[in-house]
This record gives structure tokens, C-alpha cells and sequence, in this order.
């Protein structure tokens, strides 16, 4: 595995639930190898506090979040500088390269799509993080469900990790999306490359 995997931890933790034995849950932090851990162990800094079906509770610098199948989060930290250059995204069980993040300071989760052009999204998380994306451009967006109505705009910052891009082109769609989609506009300010089970992004400019 990738010991560059631990920059990730200067500022924070990226912990992410696969799966569950019995009352054990099997963690990956900071992109490892994956860790079966029982309710009250710690492991690389990150207890296992609670343990439900789907979902474990985990603790990590005195703080808590609850940790979804498959979905990764970011947890503890020094603080926000979003000055890091390197974005480590572990694939889920699918295949797909989830990470949790922040548009305009407000919680997401995205998926890293290389066949999107911009940051797509949904009209409804654009609602929930307090967009007002009727303010864009309208455009007409394809989707693998036909054409539909959208509206280009401009995101004042991106973050993943602790690496935060600013002026970002975005895609509001009217359509319903399950995640929000990491496109080109934001991949194009990195190198990437693929390592194994992880995708490694780092900062050009």
C-alpha cells in the first residue's frame, strides 16, 4: 500500500466501513490495507464505538461521526488549511472512488468521474448546500436517462481531504443523482494515476 497514503492524516483521518464480521467491523483508514476491528478497539488512531447493521460509529481526535457501507469520511484533523497537493481515494466495493467532502465549506459526498466535464449535481443537494443555482446558465445537460434541464455555474471552493481547489465549474441538473460527480473541471488541476485499489491525485495548480 501507498505510505504517501498517511499525508492525508496531517489534517485528517479518511476512515471507510466494507464490511462486518459478527460484531466486528472492517475499517480502511487513510487508504491501508483493510482492518477487522471490534467495538472498543482502536486502530491507527480510529475506535470503533458502535457497530448496527450497515453502519458503525467511530471515534477519532474527540470527534464522532457514523460511518455508512462503502462511503468514505473524514474525521479528527488539525484544522482546515486545505493546503495539502495529494488526494488518495480508496475504491469501494464497486469499483467506484467515493470520498466525502466540501463545496463552498458544506458537506458532500462525491464520486470521482472521469467522464464527467464539470462537478455535476443534483438541483436538490445544490438546495441542501445552499446554491442558488438559478443564477447560472441554463444549459441542456445529457444524461444516460436522455436530455434534461440544467444550469452552469461557479463553485467558490472544492475540498477533498485536505487538498481545496477554488473557481470550479459546476453542473446543476434537475435530475435526481445519487452522489456528486468529481468531474474534469476539478480533476483537470491534478496528475492522476492509478495504483492498485486506489486512485492518487496530485495537485499541478
Amino acid at each position: 500500500m501507498l505510505a504517501s497514503a498517511s499525508v492525508l492524516a496531517q489534517a485528517e483521518t479518511s476512515v471507510m466501513l466494507t464490511g462486518t464480521i459478527g460484531s466486528r467491523a472492517i475499517l480502511i483508514v487513510n487508504g491501508g490495507a483493510p482492518k477487522t476491528v471490534a467495538v472498543g478497539e482502536t486502530f491507527q488512531g480510529v475506535k470503533l464505538v458502535a457497530l448496527q447493521a450497515e453502519q458503525a460509529t467511530v471515534e477519532s481526535g474527540g470527534k464522532r461521526i457514523a460511518l455508512r457501507m462503502d462511503t468514505p469520511a473524514s474525521i479528527g484533523g488539525g484544522g482546515p488549511s486545505g493546503g495539502g497537493n495529494r488526494i488518495v481515494l480508496p475504491a469501494d466495493s464497486r469499483g467506484h472512488f467515493m470520498s466525502q467532502g466540501t463545496i463552498n465549506g458544506r458537506t458532500v459526498n462525491f464520486m470521482l468521474d472521469t467522464g464527467a466535464t464539470t462537478v455535476a449535481m443534483s438541483a436538490a443537494d445544490a438546495t441542501r448546500i445552499g446554491l442558488d443555482y438559478s443564477k447560472g446558465t441554463p444549459v441542456r445537460v445529457s444524461t444516460a436517462n436522455g436530455v434534461t434541464a440544467g444550469y452552469r455555474l461557479r463553485l467558490n471552493s472544492v475540498r477533498v481531504g485536505d487538498v481545496e481547489v477554488y473557481d470550479v465549474d459546476a453542473i446543476v441538473s434537475e435530475q435526481s443523482m445519487p452522489f456528486i460527480l468529481l468531474g474534469n473541471s476539478f480533476i483537470n488541476r491534478f496528475s492522476m494515476r492509478r495504483d492498485a485499489d486506489q486512485m492518487v491525485l496530485e495537485k499541478r495548480f
